[in-house]
Order: C-alpha cells, then sequence, then structure tokens
C-alpha cells in the first residue's frame, strides 16, 4: 500500500509541478504581450501625428545609428546636456545623516532657482501641507532630506531632456521629461517592496529616457519635417535602443554601477531588485500618461491586467504630479 501511495503520490507531484511551470510560463508570456501592448500604446501617443510610414530602409538606418552609437556612449553624452555639477555636491552633504535643515537651507538659498522649486514642491498637492509653505527651511522640514535629494535630481535632470533645439525631439522632449518624472517616482514607491534603494530607484527612472531623446534626435537627422517612423515594431524596439543608449550615457557619467545596470537589464528576467523596481515604475507612468491623455480607461485590460493593486495605488499617486 506504501508503495502504490508513493507511485500515485509521485505522479501527481510531477503532474502539479508540470502544471505549475506551465502556469508560471503562461504569466510569463502574458506579462510579456502587455508590456509590448503597454508601449506599443505609449509610442503612437507619443509621436502623434508626426507619425509617417517610413519605408524599411529608412528605420533601419535610424536603428542602426542609435545602436552604434550606444556603443560610444562619449559621443553620445555629446548630445545633450550634462548634468550641472553643483547637484552632486548638494547630494554628498544630504548625504552626511547629522545635517540639519538650517545648514542645507543655508545651502539651497544660493540659488534662487532651487528657492522657488523647493517651496513649490513643498506646497504642491503630492505633500498637501495643512497650512502654505512659505520658508525654505519648513519646506526642507516638510519634504526630508530623501524628498530634497529627489528634487535636486529633477532639477539637474529636467534640461538634460526638455532642452532640444529643433525637430521632433523638441516637440517630444515635454512628454518624454513628463513620463520620466512620473517613472521616477513610482519607481522610488515601489522600490522598498523589492528591498531596492529608494534614490537610486529615483535617479534611475530619471536617467532612462536621456537616450530616448538622443535617438529622436538621431531620427530627425533622417526623417524631413519634424516627422517619424510610425511603426510599431520600430517603435517598441527604438525604446528599447534609447535605453541602452541611457545606460552607456549613464556610465559616462560615471553614474552608480547599480543605477546603470537597472536601466540596461530593466525588463530582462531575473533582473537585480533595482531593475525590477525601474521596470516596474516605467510601466506606471506610462500607464499614468496614457490614462491622463484618454487613451486607455481605467478598467482597460492593461491597467486591470498590467498593474497589482499596490501598482494602481502608486498609479493614483501619479495623478498628482504636476505637469
Amino acid at each position: 500500500m506504501g508503495f502504490f501511495s508513493r507511485l500515485v503520490g509521485g505522479s501527481d507531484g510531477g503532474a502539479n509541478q508540470a502544471a505549475a511551470a506551465a502556469s508560471a510560463q503562461e504569466q510569463e508570456k502574458q506579462a510579456e504581450r502587455i508590456s509590448h501592448d503597454i508601449d506599443a500604446a505609449y509610442y503612437r501617443w507619443l509621436t502623434g501625428s508626426a507619425k509617417f510610414d517610413a519605408p524599411a530602409e529608412v528605420q533601419a538606418a535610424i536603428l542602426d545609428q542609435v545602436r552604434a552609437l550606444a556603443a560610444r556612449p562619449a559621443e553620445a553624452a555629446e548630445l545633450v546636456p550634462r548634468v550641472p555639477e553643483v547637484i552632486p555636491k548638494l547630494l554628498q552633504s544630504l548625504a552626511e545623516e547629522d545635517v540639519s535643515a538650517s545648514e542645507l537651507s543655508r545651502l539651497v538659498v544660493q540659488d534662487v532657482v532651487l528657492v522657488a522649486e523647493v517651496i513649490r514642491e513643498a506646497n504642491s498637492a503630492y505633500y498637501r501641507p495643512m497650512t502654505q509653505v512659505k520658508t525654505v527651511e519648513a519646506a526642507i522640514m516638510m519634504l526630508g532630506q530623501n524628498g530634497l535629494r529627489m528634487l535636486l535630481a529633477r532639477v539637474a535632470f529636467r534640461p538634460v531632456i526638455k532642452m532640444q533645439e529643433e525637430g521632433f525631439s523638441r516637440r517630444v522632449a515635454p512628454h518624454v521629461w513628463g513620463q520620466s518624472e512620473r517613472c521616477a517616482l513610482a519607481a522610488s514607491l515601489v522600490a522598498p517592496g523589492l528591498t531596492a534603494g529608494v534614490f537610486e530607484a529615483y535617479l534611475a527612472g530619471l536617467m532612462q529616457n536621456v537616450g530616448l531623446i538622443v535617438a529622436f534626435r538621431l531620427a530627425d537627422r533622417v526623417c524631413q519635417n519634424g516627422s517619424v517612423p510610425g511603426s510599431t515594431d520600430f517603435g517598441i524596439e527604438l525604446l528599447a535602443c534609447g535605453r541602452q543608449l541611457s545606460a552607456g550615457i549613464a556610465r559616462h557619467w560615471e553614474f552608480p554601477q547599480e543605477v546603470t545596470d537597472a536601466i540596461a537589464q530593466a525588463g530582462d528576467p531575473d533582473c537585480p531588485h533595482l531593475a525590477q523596481a525601474l521596470s516596474q515604475g516605467d510601466r506606471i507612468a506610462k500607464l499614468r500618461l496614457l490614462l491622463d491623455a484618454a487613451v486607455v480607461a481605467e478598467d482597460d485590460v492593461l491597467v486591470t491586467d498590467g498593474l497589482d493593486s499596490f501598482q494602481r495605488r502608486c498609479l493614483g499617486k501619479l495623478s498628482h504630479v504636476e505637469g
């Protein structure tokens, strides 16, 4: 009897394992399909009326140039402004655990742009203060050190993405920056649950689209009149190539290796926790933009099946991000 029990039990165990493996494989395929569909919808929205039915050779020429530039990150970095040198100094001060709000205030008031940004952020809908914040020191206490670090990084990155000269890259830059801001915030929100660094996730979110802007600048050189190829397959490949280009530029700028690795590996199977936070943040941010643009609805399968309950709460949080 014991023999037959073990025999039957072993057979059932093998069948259960096979069923579990098949289920996991199907879930992975579904996740890939949803990611593909989100990226496709995002690219269509991003390019809007500028997209056209480009010949295959035009699409190939752009992608080849982007891939080639990814192997020359120093050259790629020349196509975007560098993050200002003052930011690392302020971030270094923030790394000191015993630094006071008054000491940070003295640093911030040296830059009028930062003063305005800090006070505006503290009074934003995201923080929702009971009374209006009017001083830099009170704003810093409201934001906290991590909030201030994120603000400094955002102020530093804004011109990197938004200062484009002409063509489609200039028109699309504000939308790309909007996605970067929302991705950074969403990635920082999901990071603790993945035991990933909150600020590192935020920094990766701001950095991941720098290469996409460079890719669009290359497309401007190939295409005419501010147009861009509208093929979905091209768009998804351009988004992926742009991310690898971002990773190369980040390495050239000597960003922390865990941040550059996260950008390069986001979306890969079994990627590090920080890369998982970035990938989830990217998905949430794209859906937020698509929802706000009425491209998808709250009950769309991309939202209901693409996000878990916590990620949907993060999606709601992003509605407080000012455009």
